[in-house]
């Protein structure tokens, strides 16, 4: 007989279990990296202000706030199968809606894509910790690597499709509610193979005790610090390579290839993290490639755009990835990384939805981008604050 794990569980059903978290992990970058390249028509097209343009990235950010924290309600009573099948079903929905046309249409499907989002942000963590906690490092990283590839792709694809295509800015969002169909079709065998297991605790019981440690409030100021910086760059990297005289199509391309090297941090950096007991090295050194990328991409002159763009991926990325193995790593069973990859990203990406909301009234009120990157820089060194004290081998 074939040999089961706990979860009762064999080789071939693990396989296409993690081939099930990989196709729901594609679809939670396209909705937000696709934006970014487009602002620019968008701004024609509508009018919107600067400001308004990066409350559509804020508001994504908003809803993994406030919906985060409650995700555990829903996988007490629905199970994480049928909560992440809900959930890519209402990404659909929130993609085709924000394609409609109108204003009021563009951040209502915002605002429902950002739930949907959240749900997978939460999920996948305590997926790993329950049905693969021995290969955490491994699986971290193709799920963070696989997500930083959906990014990429709908990053550098969002202008071909909108000109070269004529899709206009709407289709050119459209076109990732295939995506998003053609997980739930690959979601939905994969329900049964997650046994839904009575919980342990209340929803109560679990957030009393998580606010009240001193670790899980770093991890969360962790999260909410690489989030920052990630949605910030996602948002405004093109704006402002284009201020500075470049091509928007050329723009487009450097936000992907931010995307593109954030796959190799996403991939290799979980994987080395994994292997330490300690994470604090790993943490150093990514603060450190991002402030000397975030400090060349101030100084125009130097030129290396490429090179300081890619040092930036690399770093988010990697930072991403390991934010996400923290979690995996300091949980002591499923049902804790459940509640703590809630409670962290809960407060993380409250955090996070003030970056991109925050840099559009810097430049709105003084025509510098600048003084956005030197924030990102000061905010850098908090995060390595954060990121050394959660980076100890410790338990939650």
């Amino acid at each position: 007989m074939e040999k089961r794990d706990e979860n009762g569980l064999n080789k071939a059903s693990r396989t296409l279990l993690l081939l099930g978290i990989l196709f729901v992990a594609v679809n939670l970058r396209p909705a937000l990296s696709s934006i970014g390249p487009l602002i620019d028509m968008i701004r024609q097209d509508i009018g919107l202000s600067d400001t308004l343009l990066g409350l559509l990235t804020s508001l994504p950010l908003i809803a993994f706030g406030v919906v985060s924290t409650i995700t555990p309600l829903f996988t007490k009573r629905f199970g994480i199968g049928n909560t992440l099948l809900g959930a890519l079903i209402l990404l659909t929905t929130g993609i085709i809606v924000r394609s409609l046309g109108s204003v009021f249409e563009l951040y209502l499907g915002t605002i429902l894509l950002g739930i949907a989002i959240a749900f997978g942000n939460v999920l996948i963590p305590a997926l790993i910790k329950r049905n693969f906690p021995h290969k955490a490092g491994l699986v971290t990283s193709l799920y963070s690597g696989i997500m930083s590839l959906g990014a990429a792709f709908a990053a550098g694809l969002s202008i071909p499709l909108a000109k070269e295509l004529n899709l206009g800015w709407r289709g050119s969002l459209a076109v990732w509610a295939v995506l998003a169909v053609m997980a739930v079709i690959i979601w939905i065998p994969n329900i049964k193979r997650i046994k839904r297991t009575p919980p342990r605790r209340s929803f109560k019981e679990a957030m009393k005790k998580l606010s009240g440690s001193l670790l899980v409030w770093k991890l969360a100021l962790y999260m909410g610090l690489q989030s920052l910086t990630f949605y910030v760059i996602l948002a405004w990297l093109p704006a402002i390579l284009i201020d500075r005289g470049f091509e928007a199509s050329y723009s487009g391309w450097m936000l992907s290839l931010s995307q593109a090297t954030g796959i190799i941090g996403a991939i290799f950096i979980p994987i080395w993290a994994g292997s330490r007991k300690d994470q604090r090295l790993v943490i150093t050194f990514l603060v450190g490639v991002e402030v000397i990328a975030l400090i060349g991409l101030m100084i125009p002159g130097v030129g290396m755009i490429e090179l300081w763009t890619g040092l930036i991926g690399i770093a988010i990325g990697g930072t991403f990835g390991l934010a996400l193995l923290l979690i995996v790593l300091r949980s002591k069973d499923a049902e804790t990384a459940a509640e703590l990859s809630g409670f962290v990203q809960s407060i993380g990406y409250f955090i996070a939805a003030a970056g991109p909301f925050i840099v559009g009234v810097i430049y709105d009120l003084t025509k510098e981008w600048n003084y956005a990157l030197i924030l990102l820089i000061v905010l850098a060194f908090f995060k390595l604050l954060m990121g050394v004290a959660a980076g100890k081998n410790r338990k939650i």
